[in-house]
């Protein structure tokens, strides 16, 4: 089996948890990994729990169909947005996470530090301010946080996640999405209470030093 038949299957795979997970519904979501001179992406208005791999579209990095029936995900624009900002990147995730779009809509935000973990594997988790879904809006308002952040959300559209591989990236959606759920529940318990701001800045050199050593 060759690297692309693996990454198509991990592909495969992926959008399977996702919507095992309920981070995506029907034809929601969208999934690009870097290969060779290109990128593999999941097809627009397909049901991603029964992706198969000979769906999967190769693009180039200016977005025009190399291999593949269809057309490439309506969102390519932001993920191409996303490979240019972040050369590292080898994965991008967009998914519609329930608690976390709730967020977005209710105007409360995930940009706090409250659980050790996320602050190790994440940082803070912003929220981008609203933009058409599919249009050239979308990747205008990520520019400046993807520069910075992993873990975005969408304004009403979900959620955004890179990573080092498809692996990685994913990862990062189920913890934003669990982070959701926790600080949710802390909410309904009375009451969030954020870190010491000297216990932050020990875990925020941690996760500085972690970057180091990965990069």
């Amino acid at each position: 089996m060759n690297t692309g038949q693996k990454l198509k299957q991990k592909v495969v795979r992926i959008c399977r948890l996702l919507h095992q997970k309920n981070l995506i519904a029907a034809t929601d979501g969208n999934i690009s990994v870097k290969f060779g001179d290109g990128l593999l992406t999941t097809p627009s208005g397909v049901n991603k729990a029964f992706l198969e791999e000979d769906q999967i579209i190769t693009v180039d990095f200016a977005g025009r169909v190399i291999e593949g029936q269809g057309q490439p995900t309506s969102e390519l624009a932001m993920h191409l947005a996303v490979y240019r900002l972040r050369p590292e990147v080898e994965a991008v995730i967009h998914a519609h996470p329930p608690l976390a779009t709730a967020f977005s809509l209710a105007g409360a935000s995930l940009e706090q530090f409250v659980l050790p973990e996320v602050v190790l594997s994440l940082g803070v988790i912003p929220t981008a301010a609203y933009a058409t879904p599919t249009t050239a809006e979308v990747p205008l308002a990520i520019r400046e946080l993807i520069k910075h952040y992993d873990a975005l959300i969408l304004e009403r559209h979900g959620a955004l996640t890179v990573g080092r591989d498809l692996i990685e990236a994913y990862n990062k959606m189920e913890k934003l999405e669990h982070t959701a759920l926790i600080i949710f529940a802390a909410l309904q318990l009375g009451g969030v209470k954020n870190l010491p701001a000297h216990e932050v800045e020990k875990l925020l050199q941690m996760r500085f030093s972690q970057k180091l050593q990965s990069s």
